[in-house]
């Protein structure tokens, strides 16, 4: 689900006892709303529905709340992205193709979380929790990249490290300037994901990989 204020789906405030989830649900409305940098932690309290002081029950301040989003959010990401690798099924560059799709899919369908991921300055090594739920999500890149350059004879092969940022880094770019969900969004003559699957299959003939390679 996608947390927006749009069509309805604003914080419900805090009953049941739930305050943390109350307050997860209130940011991720605010983030939408106004980003990751617009609100304050006395506007989540006041969102949930609670006085200004609840908050410090669950989290220190505001940061602490922006990191249990982000962290949040990397665990959707790590399941969306997993869903789409799907082991290299049937075929790894179809597969890999898949996944691709699945990253602007989430930018754009979960675009409140994937603010708080990559654009609320949260230091990832300040929570252990958050930088494994992100490195989780990275690691079915690099599996992909590995299982792609495998098809290259063992001397030819760049770091499937350095495969795996180059990728994330062209998916990343497509996704903040044109895969958005929000009115930040950059106008193309294609779709995102087309331009994300020219970009990727340019960069990996450039690395002698073919779609039609065998093992």
């Amino acid at each position: 689900m996608s947390w927006s204020r749009d069509g309805g789906k604003g914080p419900r405030g805090y009953h049941h006892g739930n305050l943390r989830e109350a307050l997860v649900r209130a940011a991720l409305a605010l983030i939408a709303e106004k980003g990751p940098a617009g609100f304050t932690f006395a506007e989540a309290a006041r969102s949930a529905g609670v006085s200004p002081a609840a908050p410090y029950r669950h989290f220190r301040d505001r940061d602490e709340l922006l990191a249990d989003v982000a962290r949040r959010g990397f665990v959707l990401f790590e399941e969306a992205l997993k869903a789409a690798w799907n082991d290299g099924k049937p075929e790894p560059f179809v597969a890999f193709e898949r996944v691709g799709k699945a990253y602007l899919a989430f930018a754009r369908e979960q675009h409140a979380y994937y603010s708080a991921m990559f654009e609320a300055g949260v230091p990832l090594d300040a929570d252990p929790e958050l930088q494994q739920a992100g490195d989780r999500a990275f690691a079915v890149l690099r599996q992909g990249a590995e299982t792609l350059i495998a098809r290259l004879p063992a001397g030819q092969r760049p770091p499937a490290l350095m495969v795996a940022l180059h990728v994330w880094s062209l998916s990343h770019g497509i996704a903040s300037l044109f895969g958005r969900g929000d009115a930040a969004r950059r106008k193309l003559p294609m779709s995102a994901e087309e331009l994300l699957e020219a970009g990727v299959l340019v960069y990996l003939q450039g690395l002698g990989l073919r779609g039609d390679a065998t093992k």
